[in-house]
């Protein structure tokens, strides 16, 4: 069930701090009263199951120092305990003996504190301006990181350097030998001291790296060296970054030099393996280095907050270019006109936003179709094989959670249950990730789901690939994860990372297409080809889905825009509590498909015109209805996308010709590029807070934080959605 999982966690925390409250009891008796093995047990048990949560349960102790109870308080109060203990214990001298014990401890902690200040300063002085990838960033001076144990662990630091010092006190406890106290104590010392000069290396200018200034100067030369000409922007939240790597294919192919800016420090590990630089501005004051680079284009897949300050950089034309299409409203958005130009698949983009009217002119919207869409396959008529293969692929909740976003609640289980019902299918069922996460019965009926398809698994058998297959799948898998991963040590911080990744050999995508089609008939040759099969994974791709499939059922969503450039039947579940004829009149993207009821009691018609062409009545309209949502198939979507990126590249150059000659005539008083709104004199240098992670997988709202407007943009004129505001900053 879907909470067994969060109720086990937190059975878990709730037996740990039992657990841990009963030690520091134990310690406590035994120290009063004074009941030595009562005190060695709770001491150790203490000990070991800190060190334990330490790795296994994070999250307990980042709750426990939010009531002042971390672990230098729990660790400071089990050696007090142990102190006492041994003042109670007979036959050991409180002063004689424990003085030089007690002054060792209060030294320990003191280096322990001391530790912590230079682990700081290393972070902070390996904390760069600007984070790359795939750029030989080796004038910089970068070095590898420090133990992750004294550099980032503190807490685990304390506890393993405290160690000997604990054991030491507890033997004593036991023997009445001072000795052993004052050996591990002074064993402890040593560890600690060694560790804190040894972190301090990091420091020396050997190690670090160059400063601010020499930084920025360095990505200047850079930008200078390599003369990027368009670049894709992007800024989101921690699940959001697939909006970006849907694009790598499509960037990387652009004539001239492409480059990728992104905002927050954790996306530049998250885009997905691609040969083109990336550059991570993190304060608004470093990104203005591209006002005067050869940049003259960028295009945005998704809209943020940040998005608002990089297009006050006047020298710079903007294309917002989406993250999918669908008929919802978030696919035309009132940011949009922000924007120089919104880039559309095809005509129905271009009416969806004429009839929204949000304030994009049609003039700004250009039609350049989906580049992505290369890979599917076009249809090829009726199923060969002895199982029509139907995807079952619904969209997730939504936001704003309203029962007609998905079929998964209403309709699922009864799709599914038809499905099932005939032999002759083979389904492949892939949810959102996101299903459940706004709706826990959206979260519940998907479970249920994928129970009722194992359950039918087990109703059916046949012929298993032998293990050859599984074998080869492995190995095509490690081949791919090679290709597709850079492998870090656990210590490895953002300079490190840096340093690994730096200037690529070219040739990556084109062998990362190699390895993934290879990897794709090795994952179908390892499955019984009977077997429904649940895709959860990110791998078999969408795409990968779509052209082992005969059928597509799904929900209003840009999966059918997708689907409809291979032309094969597909249908969309109606739960909006609309009749048909208003569903239709409402959703485009559904004209020309099937549309399934909540009961689902047409799928057993939808499969027999998918086995009988001659019963598909609406071939014709598929393909009408391509064209209008995708554009013509000539020119190709990747030559008109191609040529629109060169058409805003020239307008960019005029733009440029223009201020030169405006500059020119007002004589040498002000700087070239203060003419037009937004240079880079406002901004202030400093770090953005992160966005709040806003799923949007089909629209385009992207993640927002209310802290990271600018001024002008909270309040502007249009509202708190500063749209008009935002509006303002290019339309010189």
């Amino acid at each position: 069930m879907p909470s067994a999982g969060p109720v086990s966690r937190r059975a878990v925390q709730l037996i740990s701090l039992l657990a841990m409250s009963a030690a520091y009891v134990a310690q406590l008796v035994g120290a009063l009263l004074p009941q030595v093995p009562l005190l060695l047990a709770g001491s150790a048990v203490g000990l070991v199951l800190d060190l334990f949560l330490q790795q296994r349960q994070p999250g307990l102790l980042s709750l426990l120092a939010k009531v002042r109870f971390d672990v230098t308080v729990r660790q400071l109060l089990r050696d007090m305990l142990i102190v006492v203990g041994l003042l109670r214990i007979e036959g050991i001298d409180p002063l004689g003996e424990q003085g030089p014990m007690l002054v060792g401890l209060c030294v320990l902690y003191a280096l322990h504190f001391a530790c912590q200040a230079v682990a700081v300063l290393v972070r902070r002085a390996r904390t760069l301006p600007v984070v790359t990838r795939n750029i030989d960033a080796s004038a910089l001076r970068l070095s590898a990181a420090p133990p992750r144990l004294l550099a980032r662990r503190q807490g685990q630091r304390l506890l393993t350097f405290s160690l000997p010092a604990t054991a030491g006190l507890l033997a004593t406890a036991a023997s009445q030998d001072a000795l052993w106290g004052a050996l591990g104590v002074g064993l402890a010392l040593a560890l600690m001291l060694a560790g804190t000069v040894y972190l301090a290396t990091w420091l020396l200018p050997g190690k670090r790296a160059r400063n601010e200034q020499q930084v920025i100067a360095w990505l200047d030369e850079w930008l200078a060296d390599y003369r990027p000409t368009v670049a894709m922007y992007f800024s989101g939240g921690t699940t959001s970054a697939y909006q970006a790597n849907m694009w790598l294919s499509t960037l990387s192919t652009l004539d001239g030099k492409p480059l990728i800016v992104l905002r927050e420090r954790f996306m530049v590990q998250k885009i997905e393996a691609t040969d083109v630089p990336i550059v991570c501005f993190p304060k608004v004051s470093t990104m203005f280095s591209l006002e005067n680079s050869s940049l003259k284009m960028m295009l945005h897949p998704a809209n943020a907050a940040k998005t608002s300050q990089v297009l006050r950089i006047p020298t710079i034309k903007h294309a917002f270019i989406n993250h999918g299409e669908s008929d919802k409203l978030s696919s035309c958005n009132p940011y949009a006109k922000a924007y120089d130009e919104v880039w559309v698949a095809g005509p129905a983009a271009r009416e969806r936003y004429a009839l929204a009217d949000v304030g994009v002119e049609d003039k700004d919207v250009v039609e350049v179709g989906r580049p992505q869409l290369a890979p599917i396959r076009p249809h090829s008529g009726a199923p060969t094989g002895p199982y029509t293969t139907v995807l079952y692929a619904p969209t997730w909740e939504g936001w704003d959670g309203n029962p007609g976003n998905t079929s998964v609640v209403l309709a699922g289980e009864n799709i599914v249950r038809g499905l099932l019902a005939d032999d002759g299918v083979r389904l492949l069922y892939k949810p959102h990730p996101l299903t459940g996460s706004v709706d826990p019965r959206a979260g519940g009926a998907n479970e249920r789901i994928m129970a009722m398809i194992r359950e039918a698994n087990t109703r059916r058998s046949g012929e298993r690939p032998g293990p050859e297959a599984a074998a080869e799948l492995a190995r095509r898998t490690a081949e791919l994860d090679r290709l597709t991963s850079t492998s870090f040590r656990a210590a490895a911080d953002e300079m490190e990372r840096m340093l690994l990744q730096g200037a690529t050999r070219g040739g990556r995508e084109a062998a990362i297409a190699e390895a993934t089609a290879a990897w794709e008939r090795a994952h179908r040759a390892s499955l019984p080809e009977w077997e429904h099969q649940i895709v959860t994974d990110a791998r078999p791709s969408i795409f990968a889905c779509f052209n082992q499939a005969d059928l597509l059922i799904s929900d209003v969503s840009s999966v059918v825009s997708d689907w409809l450039s291979s032309e094969k039947p597909y249908a969309v579940a109606n739960t909006t509590g609309l009749d048909e004829d208003a569903f239709r009149a409402g959703f485009p993207t559904v004209s020309a498909g099937v549309v399934l009821t909540p009961s689902a009691e047409g799928v057993p018609a939808l499969l027999e015109s998918v086995r009988h062409p001659e019963k598909d009545q609406l071939a014709t309209a598929r393909a009408e209805l391509k064209e209008h949502l995708l554009g013509p198939s000539d020119p190709p979507s990747a030559v008109r996308f191609g040529a629109a990126v060169t058409a805003l590249c020239a307008k960019a150059d005029e733009r440029r010709v223009r201020m030169a000659a405006r500059t020119a005539s007002r004589g040498p008083s002000r700087p070239a590029g203060t003419e037009g709104a937004g240079t880079a004199t406002g901004p202030e240098a400093v770090d953005e807070p992160e966005p709040v992670d806003i799923p949007d997988p089909a629209g385009t709202l992207g993640p927002v934080a209310d802290d990271a407007l600018p001024p002008g943009l909270a309040d502007g004129p249009s509202g708190p959605d500063g749209s008009a505001s935002a509006a303002t900053v290019t339309r010189a």
